[in-house]
Parts: C-alpha cells; sequence; structure tokens
C-alpha cells in the first residue's frame, strides 16, 4: 500500500481513538502496535517493552516531576496574593496601568508553574476581582489574562518544552534558553498593545489611579516577591552557565521552594501533601503520554513512514518558509481539539524528519512548536485557557475568546518575527558552553 494512504488511515484510527475517548496513551500505543503488526516484520511485543523501558528511564525526564513539584509548592504558597501589591507601583504611570499586573504577573508565574492553565488560575483569582472593581475594560481584563497565561508553556522551566527535548532527544538545558528572549518578545508585544490600546481608548482605563510610590517606596512593596525572582534567576542562571543540569537545577528549585514556602508561612502538612499528591497526578499523566509516543516513534522509524512522507513533502518543493506556514495551520487546526503536550508527542516522530529535511534547525522547531501551540490555548472549542477563565468569571467562552483574539494575533507575529529573524531563539543558546 502506498505510504501516504497508510498514513492518511493511521492518523483517521487515531481520531477515531481520541474521538472514543480512549486516553491519549492508549491512542498511541494502539497505533504504533497497529503499524508494527501490519508494516512491518518487526515482534510487537518486544519492541513494545523495549520502547516502554528506554522512555522510562530517561535521565532528562526526572526534571519534569521536579519542576512540576516546584510550581505546586509556590502555587499554594502566598505568592499570588502578594503579587498583585509587589507588582502595581511598578506600573502606575505606564499607559495601560494595572492591566499589565496581568502581563508580568503571568510572566512571573510561568516562570514558576510551567504551566499555562495553572498561571491563568492563579493569576486570574488574583487580578480579575481587583480589575473589574477598579473599573478597567472587562474584555481587556479577559484578553490580557488569556494571552499572558500563555507564557507558561514557553518561559523556562516549560513543562511542555521538557516533553519536547525527550520526545525528539534535544538539550533540554538548551531549549530552556532559546525560551527566554522569546517569552520576553512576547510579553513586550502584549505590553506594547496595552499601552497603544489604552491610548486610544482612554475610558477602558480609570481615571483617579496616580497615586507615586518612591523607588524605596516601590522595593519595599516589591519586598515579598525578591525570593521568587532570585530562585527564578538562580534556577535559569545555573542551567545557561552550565553549572547544574536542568535535573539538578530543578532539584534545587524545589528545596529553595519548599524553603520559600516555609518562610512565609503557607507550609503546613496538608498543602505539602496536595502539592505532592498535584505532582504524582499531572508527572504520571505526561510520562504515560511520553511512553505511548515514544513507542509510536520506534513502530514509526520501523514502518519507514517517517521517511516516507519526508521524501514526498521534498518532491513538492516547498521552500522552508512554505513548509512552516502549511505547519503553521496544521498546529493550530490540531489545537482547537487537544492540548499542546498531546499536539507536541503526537505529531514530532513523523514532522521532525521533514523539518530536519528541509533544513530547519530541531531546537529552533521546538520554540517555534511551543509557541504555535500557545495559540491554540486560546482558541475555541478546546482552549484551556479560555476553560479556566469561563470558571473563574462565568463568562461566555466566545466572549473570552473574542477578547483574546488581539492576543492570539499577538503571538502569531511572534511566530513572524521569530521566522524572519531566528538568532531571536537561537542566540543564547549559541552562547552556552559545551
Amino acid at each position: 500500500m502506498d505510504m501516504i494512504w497508510v498514513s492518511v488511515l493511521l492518523l483517521c484510527l487515531l481520531l477515531a481513538f481520541l474521538g472514543a475517548g480512549l486516553w491519549v496513551a492508549f491512542s498511541l500505543t494502539a497505533i504504533g502496535c497497529i503499524s508494527l503488526y501490519f508494516f512491518s516484520g518487526i515482534p510487537v511485543g518486544a519492541s513494545l517493552s523495549t520502547a516502554f523501558y528506554s522512555a522510562s528511564v530517561s535521565w532528562d525526564l526526572a526534571a519534569l516531576p521536579m519542576f512540576i513539584w516546584m510550581g505546586e509548592v509556590l502555587f499554594r504558597s502566598r505568592l499570588s496574593e502578594e503579587m498583585f501589591r509587589g507588582i502595581s507601583p511598578w506600573v502606575g504611570k505606564v499607559p495601560g496601568r494595572l492591566l499589565h499586573t496581568n502581563i508580568i504577573g503571568c510572566g512571573i508565574f510561568a516562570a514558576i508553574s510551567g504551566s499555562s492553565a495553572a498561571t491563568a488560575a492563579t493569576i486570574g483569582k488574583m487580578s480579575i476581582p481587583e480589575l473589574s472593581r477598579r473599573g478597567y475594560n472587562k474584555n481587556q481584563i479577559l484578553g490580557t489574562l488569556a494571552g499572558s497565561a500563555t507564557l507558561g508553556l514557553l518561559i523556562p522551566p516549560s513543562i511542555i518544552l521538557i516533553v519536547y527535548g525527550v520526545a525528539t532527544e534535544q538539550s533540554i538545558a538548551r531549549l530552556f534558553v532559546a525560551g527566554i528572549l522569546p517569552g520576553l518578545m512576547l510579553m513586550c508585544l502584549f505590553a506594547g498593545y496595552v499601552m497603544i490600546w489604552s491610548l486610544m481608548n482612554p475610558s477602558g482605563v480609570p481615571a483617579g489611579e496616580s497615586e507615586s510610590f518612591s523607588f524605596g517606596d516601590k522595593i519595599r512593596r516589591s519586598r515579598p516577591l525578591i525570593p521568587v525572582m532570585l530562585l527564578i534567576i538562580g534556577v535559569i542562571g545555573s542551567i545557561y552557565a552550565g553549572l547544574a543540569s536542568p535535573t539538578e537545577s530543578a532539584a534545587i528549585g524545589v528545596a529553595l521552594a519548599h524553603l520559600l514556602s516555609w518562610k512565609s508561612g503557607s507550609m503546613s502538612r496538608d498543602t505539602f501533601v496536595s502539592g505532592l499528591m498535584g505532582t504524582v497526578k499531572t508527572s504520571s499523566m505526561i510520562a504515560f503520554i511520553l511512553v505511548g509516543a515514544h513507542f509510536l516513534t520506534t513502530s514509526m522509524g520501523f514502518t519507514g513512514l517517517p521517511r516516507e512522507l519526508a521524501a514526498w513533502i521534498n518532491t513538492l518543493g516547498l521552500s522552508p518558509y512554505m513548509l512552516l506556514m502549511a505547519l503553521t495551520l496544521f498546529f493550530i487546526l490540531l489545537g482547537c481539539f487537544l492540548d499542546g503536550i498531546s499536539v507536541v508527542v503526537l505529531t514530532t516522530s513523523v514532522i521532525l524528519p521533514m523539518v530536519e529535511a528541509a533544513g530547519i534547525d530541531p531546537l529552533w522547531f521546538g520554540i517555534y512548536l511551543v509557541i504555535v501551540v500557545e495559540m491554540s490555548q486560546i482558541t475555541p472549542p478546546v482552549g484551556f485557557n479560555l476553560f479556566v477563565i469561563q470558571g473563574l468569571t462565568g463568562e461566555n467562552i466566545l466572549r473570552i475568546a473574542w477578547a483574546a483574539l488581539p492576543y492570539f494575533l499577538l503571538i502569531l507575529s511572534g511566530v513572524i518575527l521569530i521566522t524572519l529573524f531566528p538568532q531571536i531563539v537561537t542566540y543564547l543558546p549559541g552562547k552556552m558552553g559545551n
């Protein structure tokens, strides 16, 4: 059978399994078994056991539960209570004023949790009631939160970058460092849009918030955030400087997160146990998906399907830009129905050979993929950030999606910028020591 039709058949089967409600990990494993049994002469049982074992003992994978645990601990600390009070004095004179607390707060918490949904929930609980009470434009409150919360997928330590690194055998340390500048770029795009919008719509930003703070007052009000900022800088800085691997820095981050939680008075037996159980549940879910994805990747390699597809793509004569344009549309469409991690593990085994054949750097492609997946977090019908914000506000999900549309377009412009100027992604990893 022609490999193109085999690809279509397997894709249809996968969508059928997922549509029937079968877990993503089971769906991936089932497609791998079908591929090996019908389209190769490799024993399914032996390949399954080998792939499951090799995926489970990856040292890089040890960073995953550590960073999740660090985020769970700080999620249950008093950080969110202090964040608004610490950020607001710095943005009181900036056009858009306290709307920037959503952007900056999400950026800070993204560097702690690595999760888009956790970022939206934590910052939203704090900012939505406060900004609504002060009379800020409702659409901008919802839009800045929905858009900025997507930074949880990109700003390191990012859970989805660990997943991509393990699935594609890329350096997680280099992926983390590569995500720094694009993350800051998106924050600047969001902040710039808020400033322009507020200047054009002054009625959407309440007057009378001209409280002045001296530099010393700003520092004093931001003091609770300083230990957390030092924790973030220490974790990422140790990786960038080559002093620690991602797994080692994650272990240090967990220890310091517990110390900060204890010092702030929010550590108790209940919060410790709930944080640990949350870590176990999330880590197990992601690890299970990764094991299934690794087996699918192995089975695809034995069938030769990715190689055949890459050769077919090459015969189309697409330029790298055209290929990226087609992939962007594909990922946005896929992201309308699947969460970000599922999109990554479902596609990398087939897409990466095409990307490498087109001469695209897999490290750069990882950041590109995460940014495109960010866009899918704020697109209906399965935009996880939209669901989280709907749960916080009770607003119609279509209204939230409409409010998030400008930020969707800003993220799309970020994709265009890193495509035209790939150095935004590759500059810092290029400066790292070997």
